[in-house]
C-alpha cells in the first residue's frame, strides 16, 4: 500500500474538553502537529462551535458539470428566443445562437419543483430538496474550476473541505479514513489535489475508494504472510519510524506515513466487507440498480456510500463516471447521464429515509460549474461559471425550497448569488462549525475553508 495516497482521516484529538480548549485557544485555532501526535486517544469527533445538525456529507459529485436549464430549472424566454444570436462571451470562442432544451419539464411535488424527464425518480424527491439556483465560479476550465469546488481556492494546493471537515471533526470509525472518494472511472480532473490535505497535516487527505473488487489498490494483505506476520512487521516499522520522527521532529508527512501503515492493516477486514453486497437484501441491490449495466456503477458508489456513513465515516464525495461536458449533443450525453444516475441517487435517498440516516447526513448533488444557453458545435453547450444550480437536501435543510435565480436566458445568476465559499460555509455550519473559527496556522498566516466574506445560505435550513 502506498501510504502517501492511500491513508487519511486518523489524527489523535485531545482528549478532554479543557485541554482541547487549552491547545486551541479561541474557537478551533491552531493545533500544534505535536499534540495531535502526542495524544494516544482514538480517532473522535471533537467539540464543536453548536450544536450539529448533520454528523456526516455524502456530496453526489456530477464531475463535467450539468446544465442547469437542461435540469431543474427551465426558462420560457430561453425557449422563446430560441435561434437568436446575442453577444456573449464564451470559453472555447465561436458561440452559436441561444438554444432551448432539447428535454420536456414536469412539476412535482407540493413544492412545484420543475425537473426535467430524464430524472423522473430523483424528481419523487424535491420536496425534501432545498434548491440553490444562483451558484457562481471564477474560472471556465475544468480544473481550476474542481479546485475551487472542492477546496474553495480555483488553484492547486489547498485543503479541501473534506479535508478540513475531517481535521475539525475527526471520525467515528477507527478502522476507516474519515475521507473517502468513490472516483469515476475514467480519472477525475486535476487528480487527487482535488482531494489533498493541502497544508494540512496529510493524515486528513482524502482516500479514493474503488466501487468494486478491493476498494484500496495493494491493501490485501499478501498471500503466505500470517495477520500475525504482518502485525509483527508494523511494529518494528513503527518503532524504526519513530525514531527517525523524534529526530526529525514536526515532519507531518513522515508522522502520517506512520499513521496510514496502522490505518491500513485496521482495513484489511472492513474496507473487504464494504464492498460485499452479497449480504444485502436482494431489494435493496435492485432498488440501486446493481442488476443492470447502465445503473450498476453509480448504483454501487451510492450503496457504498450509505455503508460508509452507517459506519461513522465523516465526508463521502461520489463522482459519476464520464463528463456531463456536453460541448456537442447535450441531448444524448445529459440523457445518458441521467440514466445512469437517476436510479441509484433515488435508491440512496430513499435507503437513508428508510434506515433514519438522513436525519445525520447532508446530501449535496452538482457539478463545478454550469453551461451556456447558447449553442456549441452540434447541440452542445459551453462551460458557464456565471450560473448554475445545486440541490442540497437532508440534515438540517429545509424541504421543499428554493433559493437564487438565474437571469431570464440561465446565463447569469441574477438574485441572491451564491458563491463556493457560501457553500462551504453552510455545509460547516449544518455540522456544528463556525467557518470563520476552524482555521490553520500555515506560512505566517492564518487560512480557512472558507473566505471571511463566505456567509452561511440560512434561506435553506431548518
Amino acid at each position: 500500500m502506498n501510504p502517501i495516497h492511500q491513508h487519511c482521516g486518523r489524527f489523535q484529538p485531545v482528549t478532554t474538553r479543557r485541554d482541547f480548549l487549552k491547545k486551541a485557544g479561541a474557537g478551533f485555532g491552531m493545533l500544534a502537529l505535536s499534540d495531535l501526535l502526542a495524544s494516544d486517544a482514538p480517532m473522535a469527533p471533537r467539540i464543536a462551535h453548536f450544536p450539529a445538525k448533520a454528523k456526516s456529507v455524502i456530496w453526489l459529485f456530477m464531475e463535467g458539470a450539468p446544465s442547469a436549464v437542461d435540469m431543474f430549472d427551465p426558462k420560457p424566454e430561453l425557449t422563446k428566443q430560441d435561434g437568436k444570436r446575442i453577444k456573449i462571451d464564451v470559453f472555447n470562442g465561436n458561440p452559436g445562437p441561444l438554444m432551448k432544451s432539447p428535454f420536456s419539464f414536469k412539476q412535482y411535488g407540493q413544492s412545484g419543483a420543475w425537473v426535467c424527464e430524464h430524472y423522473p425518480n430523483v424528481a419523487q424527491h424535491v420536496d425534501d430538496f432545498a434548491f440553490v439556483k444562483s451558484f457562481y465560479s471564477e474560472s471556465n476550465d475544468h480544473v481550476p474550476a474542481l479546485y475551487q469546488i472542492n477546496t474553495g481556492i480555483p488553484r492547486a494546493g489547498f485543503p479541501s473541505a473534506g479535508s478540513w471537515i475531517t481535521y475539525g471533526l475527526g471520525s467515528e470509525n477507527q478502522n476507516l479514513p474519515g475521507y473517502i472518494v468513490i472516483g469515476n472511472n475514467q480519472g477525475v480532473k486535476g487528480g487527487n489535489l482535488n482531494w489533498s490535505a493541502g497544508f494540512l497535516p496529510t493524515t486528513y487527505q482524502g482516500t479514493l475508494f474503488r466501487a468494486g473488487g478491493t476498494p484500496v489498490i495493494n491493501l490485501k494483505r499478501p498471500d503466505g504472510v500470517t495477520r500475525e506476520d504482518q502485525r509483527a512487521q508494523l511494529d518494528l516499522m513503527a518503532k524504526l519510524n519513530q525514531r527517525h520522527l523524534d529526530a526529525h521532529p514536526g515532519e507531518a508527512e513522515l508522522a502520517g506515513r506512520i499513521q496510514s501503515f496502522e490505518l491500513a492493516y485496521r482495513m484489511q477486514a472492513e474496507a473487504t466487507e464494504l464492498v460485499d453486497f452479497s449480504k444485502e437484501p436482494a431489494a435493496t441491490r435492485e432498488l440501486y440498480g446493481i442488476d443492470k449495466d447502465e445503473t450498476r456503477s453509480y448504483g454501487s458508489k451510492c450503496l457504498m456510500a450509505r455503508r460508509l456513513v452507517e459506519r461513522g465515516v465523516r465526508f463521502v464525495q461520489v463522482y459519476s463516471d464520464g463528463e456531463w461536458d456536453a460541448h456537442s449533443d447535450l441531448n444524448g450525453n445529459h440523457k445518458g447521464h441521467c440514466r445512469a444516475t437517476d436510479k441509484p441517487i433515488h435508491a440512496l435517498l430513499t435507503d437513508l429515509k428508510r434506515t433514519g440516516l438522513i436525519d445525520s447526513t447532508l446530501v449535496i448533488w452538482g457539478g463545478e460549474f454550469g453551461r451556456m444557453p447558447v449553442s456549441q458545435g452540434n447541440g452542445g453547450r459551453d462551460h458557464n461559471p456565471h450560473g448554475f444550480g445545486m440541490f442540497l437536501t437532508g440534515a438540517g435543510i429545509k424541504p421543499g425550497t428554493s433559493h437564487g435565480e438565474l437571469d431570464e436566458i440561465g446565463y447569469r445568476a441574477a438574485v441572491d448569488r451564491v458563491s463556493v465559499h457560501d457553500l462551504h460555509a453552510t455545509m460547516l455550519h449544518l455540522l456544528g462549525i463556525d467557518h470563520k473559527e476552524l482555521t490553520y496556522f500555515h506560512n505566517s498566516r492564518r487560512y480557512r475553508l472558507t473566505d471571511v466574506a463566505g456567509e452561511v445560505i440560512r434561506t435553506i435550513l431548518t
